[in-house]
């Protein structure tokens, strides 16, 4: 079975396996990871994340009534698209965004990847970030923060070693800058580790430092045009070394060792 081929149930049966298997020898070898706390962490964030939540929310206005407009002429009904992430400790939310792909699905059923669906329009709003602009409720709500690791499905969960599960520690935030050259895509490695760094040493200077980072991030062509297709990828597991993987780098052998063994299985009973 090519990876082309497989459904979103056995890519999450594919990602089961990679855990079992993997899981529990990578993380002898993970550290150790403290979570940062202090008066500013506790109280002076949460104020700053009210404050500038309410301040965006209302400035918003200004950019959400003519995209809900577009995005109804563009794409139909249902302009808003709702989808379960994790926040802090794990605790999931329902984030909102204005729509900015199709909903087309292949013969099977199945949708087609992100970066087939994505419209034009959608590939602007994504390069600008304005579909981020409601993720500003989730914010003054306290689900979410200004900074801090991207909130991902819950999907995800089951499937990161024990110091890349630690990301889940603080709230989430709308993006967490890279801390080093941004001139390159970040793959999933660089991003756990860049957010496990961040939930290790937040602080008021550190969140500037973001604010600096987040303009650089921001600009950068490479990162807008990423941000535009969503051709990321799915984080699937770790490779053997335990690094952060794909689906397109699952090896091929592997694919078929799992769901050969599944269609042994069947054949038998």
């Amino acid at each position: 079975m090519q990876r082309s081929e497989l459904t979103k149930a056995e890519r999450l049966e594919l990602a089961d396996h990679l855990a079992e298997d993997r899981l529990g020898e990578i993380n002898k070898h993970c550290r150790d990871v403290k979570v940062r706390t202090s008066f500013y962490t506790k109280y002076i964030k949460r104020l700053f994340d009210i404050i500038i939540s309410i301040i965006f929310l209302v400035l918003g206005l200004l950019v959400n009534i003519p995209l809900a407009i577009v995005t109804r002429v563009k794409l139909g009904k249902g302009i808003l698209h709702k989808s379960e992430r994790l926040g802090k400790d794990g605790k999931p939310f329902v984030m909102v965004k204005f729509r900015n792909m199709t909903n087309e699905r292949d013969e099977r059923g199945e949708l087609l990847p992100a970066e087939q669906r994505v419209t034009r329009f959608g590939k602007f709003v994504r390069k600008f970030s304005l579909d981020e602009l409601l993720n500003f409720w989730n914010i003054l709500k306290g689900e979410m923060s200004i900074f801090g690791p991207r909130p991902l499905p819950p999907e995800y969960y089951h499937r990161y070693n024990k110091e890349h599960v630690m990301r889940l520690a603080v709230r989430p935030g709308l993006e967490c800058p890279p801390r080093g050259k941004n001139d390159h895509i970040r793959t999933w490695q660089e991003q756990f580790d860049n957010d496990v760094w961040y939930v290790e040493n937040v602080s008021f200077k550190t969140d500037c430092i973001c604010i600096v980072n987040f303009v650089r991030y921001f600009l950068s062509r490479k990162n807008a045009n990423a941000r535009a297709s969503a051709a990321k990828g799915i984080f699937m597991g770790y490779n053997e070394k335990g690094v952060a993987i794909t689906l397109d780098d699952v090896p091929q052998e592997y694919i078929d060792k799992v769901f050969g063994d599944k269609t042994e299985t069947a054949l038998a009973e």
